[in-house]
């Protein structure tokens, strides 16, 4: 048997749904095909002239209302935040005191539902590891639940293939490492394979809002929403402006050698010597992985191909088991889902302030959410005060409980800082100051009450 046939075996013996079989198959195929995934930078072009949320209409109150009537909002929470040292959801740490991120997203749409009178149903794409945890954090907020969809959905799994032969790889030390999620691109066929699209469509959704649940700043902007159902928007990416921060990150571009229709690229699309993607004058967006799009759309589209929308192929190269850098070297096959952009016909970008890209990945961006930068609203906003310094931790905070432990006192305040730089055994007192630009070198305690001044 080939590798493919392997793979999709391996897939099938867990009863996998016609559609993750037929999503994964398109994988395996691209995989033979690694020059399909490849974007030049001379066969792009800059994105100008995108529509702004600023410049969008306010909706009536009673179209606001329908708008969201039709809406679900979807949050992506299958990560268990073990780069910081977690076990568990990473949307269960606390953002600010007694405040998760899955607090905040509940009190968001509670307070969206009572402002417009409106249902805009909330469901988690979560995984195996994050589902009981987080439903139960959610239930503890009365009224979130709708009597006609589910609180979540599954989000799916597929083989890890060895890097050697490509075929699924053995680990009887422990079997659930021989699986991995297929990125967060498998959201469009895990909707469909969960049964999620069905009950949705069936309960009266039209239409989504996507988001990371770590980006709390996402919030549903009923303009969007109004906007999406007034031009019957297929699909639309929120974008941002570049800045030296995002040279990382996924930018938009137009694809000259078709037609100019929009595209995502990512760093592992990018041609080894090719050093366009850090140009952020030329490419001036990037992808704040805020999305939405019409469920209708989705199923027509699923059912001319179940494997729909077509997404390019992104190979993360690990090790079987991650903390193990010496276990069998592997191959994830993973999509992105804002990438749709580019296969969906009428797909539009639409460029919104940073605002609405706050994630928190590292214990760095921990560090400036949890500090006076932000504000937490009574209606689960989080609202910047201030421009955010540089924070760069030394590895001695990078895990929680090291980061928790270096500052038991709490976040420093940080509405005066440009940057803050942290190497060596340092901790940090109550009510500490930073002004400037600071760096602090250890073996330092900061005492409590003191002000850092660069």
């Amino acid at each position: 048997m080939s590798y493919v046939d392997d793979a999709l075996a391996a897939l099938t013996a867990r009863d996998a749904h016609p559609a993750e079989v037929e999503a994964f198959r398109r994988r395996l195929e691209q995989l033979a095909k690694p020059e399909s995934a490849v974007l030049a930078g001379d066969e792009l072009a800059p994105v100008d002239d995108l529509p702004t949320l600023d410049t969008l209409p306010e909706p009536s109150d009673e179209d606001a209302r329908r708008a969201l009537d039709e809406l679900a909002v979807i949050k992506l929470n299958g990560g268990l935040g073990t780069s910081m040292g977690l076990d568990g959801p990473k949307s269960l740490l606390e953002i600010k005191p007694g405040t998760s991120f899955l607090d905040a997203v509940a009190v968001q749409t509670l307070a969206l539902r009572e402002r417009h009178g409106a249902r805009l149903p909330l469901l988690l794409m979560d995984s195996q590891g994050t589902r009981e945890p987080s439903l139960a954090a959610l239930r503890r907020h009365a009224g979130l639940e709708d009597d006609e969809l589910p609180l979540d959905f599954l989000q799916g799994s597929e083989p890890k293939l060895r890097a050697d032969d490509w075929r699924p790889v053995s680990w009887p030390a422990d079997p659930r490492l021989e699986w991995c999620p297929p990125g967060h691109g498998d959201l469009y066929t895990a909707l469909a394979a969960s049964g999620a699209l069905d009950a949705l469509l069936a309960a009266g959704v039209r239409r989504v809002f996507v988001s990371n649940s770590d980006n709390l700043g996402a919030v549903p902007d009923v303009r969007v929403a109004a906007w999406m159902a007034a031009e019957e928007v297929p699909f639309a990416l929120e974008v941002a402006r570049r800045t030296a921060m995002d040279r990382k990150g996924g930018h938009l571009a137009s694809h000259s050698a078709h037609g100019g229709s929009l595209v995502l690229r990512e760093t592992a699309q990018v041609p080894e010597g090719d050093d366009s993607f850090t140009d952020i004058e030329r490419f001036g967006y990037f992808n704040t992985n805020n999305l939405w799009f019409d469920l209708e759309h989705l199923r027509a589209l699923q059912e001319a191909d179940p494997a729909a929308p077509f997404l390019p192929l992104i190979v993360n190269r690990k090790t079987v088991d991650p903390t193990d850098p010496s276990s069998t070297p592997v191959l994830q096959l993973e999509t992105a889902m804002g990438a749709a952009i580019g296969s969906v016909e009428g797909a539009r970008a639409l460029e919104v302030p940073r605002t609405r890209f706050a994630p928190v990945k590292t214990t760095d961006d921990l560090l400036v959410a949890r500090s006076d930068l932000y504000d937490l609203t009574d209606d689960g906003r989080m609202v910047p005060t201030g421009a955010a310094p540089v924070v760069e931790l030394d590895k001695g905070f990078k895990m929680l409980g090291d980061f928790e432990r270096r500052f038991a006192g709490g976040a420093p305040s940080l509405a005066r800082a440009t940057s803050l730089t942290v190497s060596g055994d340092v901790t940090f007192g109550a009510d500490v100051v930073v002004e400037g630009d600071v760096t602090v070198e250890g073996p330092r305690h900061v005492g409590d009450g003191e002000t850092l001044r660069g």
